[in-house]
């Protein structure tokens, strides 16, 4: 039996992943300086989907990526439509400006760096 609230599909950990990769770009090119430490995923079940890969974040880019996974997982709409395009906002005022700023940055991220099969890969 799993720990995780909510409903996991196909789709919620598609999301989990994009989420996890975003925070990890955001910070591994804007918090260079910061001391960073793995991240630590208790449940089994997340370890599988968001992987085993040793990941290291500072602690403020823990927290958000934590906010924004428990945001997800307790997220009752069905199917899940974007954050951004959600009538319900989730996140907790710090924390959606955070998000916000994320998503904007590792995306352009990946576009100059010629990366836009991974954003097809993420988004379709």
């Amino acid at each position: 039996m799993s720990g995780l609230p909510g409903r996991l599909n196909a789709k919620k950990e598609k999301d989990l992943r994009v989420l996890r990769d975003f925070v990890f770009i955001h910070c591994r090119e804007n918090h260079r300086q910061r001391t960073k430490a793995e991240l630590q995923l208790a449940e089994k079940r997340l370890r599988a989907i968001l992987g085993d890969s040793h990941i290291e974040l500072c602690q403020e880019c823990q927290r958000l990526l934590y906010h924004g996974t428990a945001k997800l997982l307790l997220c009752m709409k069905d199917p899940k439509p974007m954050c951004k395009k959600c009538e319900t906002h989730c996140y907790a005022p710090g924390y959606r400006d955070k998000i916000k700023e994320v998503m904007r940055f590792s995306g352009m991220y990946l576009v100059k760096h010629g990366r836009i099969d991974l954003l097809v890969h993420y988004f379709l």
